[in-house]
């Protein structure tokens, strides 16, 4: 059997060879289409820009490619893996590895608090994430108490688009806005399907996270701003003035109230969910 310390992993030959002799057939269930081209890999690590010694979490770590180029950059890497096919192979290339371990499970089952919350936990998220996941795993990081410092993520390019769709584009929904309340969202390069084997439908994106600070909530009042979002988005195609009335009882199912804060956020009554900015639903969620 091939060591796979051996296999070139930017190679789609040598790839494709070991992932026949290993018996491992890629699941379009679990959105595994495993990144093989050098310069893409490049692309992320310096888009990741972190500092020596970063603690990351790698959500979808697959075969490894971004693993090993992460701590070839002096990264601390936490490695998560649903497809235990793809176990040995993690192990082989990285068991004894110091700063690397491996984390056998599903990513959607994450005890994201505890996890970003340790005094020692990861606070960078750098994956290519699997496309069957990829929106959730993003919005359940960033809704944590202790979102991370960055995001540098390979996913679907409609999903990126949508995360740094700004106010006024069609794209906006309720993740764009949770989103950039707390990040400087930005598409770095996009990335074609001849860059993944297998060769997925669709084009993708890298797309870089910053956050900002410039938003501060506590928790309770992001979970309010968020229920807020999510209601208005829910019936994006109504003008807010009548899309909002009764969201959260009491005084909205005033139509007065909602007009009045409408206004005060500077919107008119005739605003639709993604034409407002995050300082506009800031000042929404405010009045409510």
């Amino acid at each position: 059997m091939t060591d796979a310390a051996s296999v070139n992993f930017c190679s789609p030959r040598e790839v494709g060879a070991l992932l026949r002799e290993r018996g491992i057939r890629p699941s379009k269930a679990l959105g595994q289409n495993f990144l093989v081209d050098r310069n893409v890999l490049a692309r992320i690590v310096e888009a990741a820009a972190l500092p020596p010694g970063a603690r990351v979490l790698e959500v979808g770590a697959g075969l490894g490619v971004l693993t090993a180029a992460l701590l070839d950059a002096g990264a601390r890497v936490t490695a998560v893996e649903k497809d235990e096919s793809l176990w040995p192979v993690l192990e082989e290339r990285f068991g004894g590895r110091d700063g690397f371990s491996l984390v056998k499970g599903d990513a959607l089952e994450l005890p994201w608090d505890a996890l970003l919350g340790a005094p020692d936990g990861p606070r960078h998220l750098v994956s290519n994430l699997p496309y069957s996941v990829g929106s959730r795993v993003v919005v359940d990081a960033a809704c944590c108490a202790a979102p991370p410092d960055s995001m540098t993520l390979l996913l679907q390019k409609e999903v990126g688009d949508r995360f740094a769709a700004p106010e006024g584009s069609p794209a906006r929904g309720a993740a764009s806005v949770w989103l950039q309340r707390l990040y400087d969202v930005r598409a770095v390069r996009d990335v074609p399907p001849g860059c993944f084997l297998p060769r997925p439908e669709v084009t993708s994106v890298v797309l870089s996270l910053r956050l900002h600070g410039r938003h501060p909530l506590d928790r309770a009042a992001a979970e309010r701003f968020r229920a807020l979002v999510k209601e208005a988005f829910l019936h994006r195609r109504k003008q807010l003035a009548s899309s909002m009335r009764g969201a959260g009882g009491g005084l909205a199912r005033d139509p007065d109230f909602v007009r009045a804060a409408l206004a005060a956020a500077g919107a008119p009554e005739t605003a639709r969910a993604e034409s407002l900015s995050v300082e506009q639903w800031l000042a929404l969620a405010a009045r409510w």
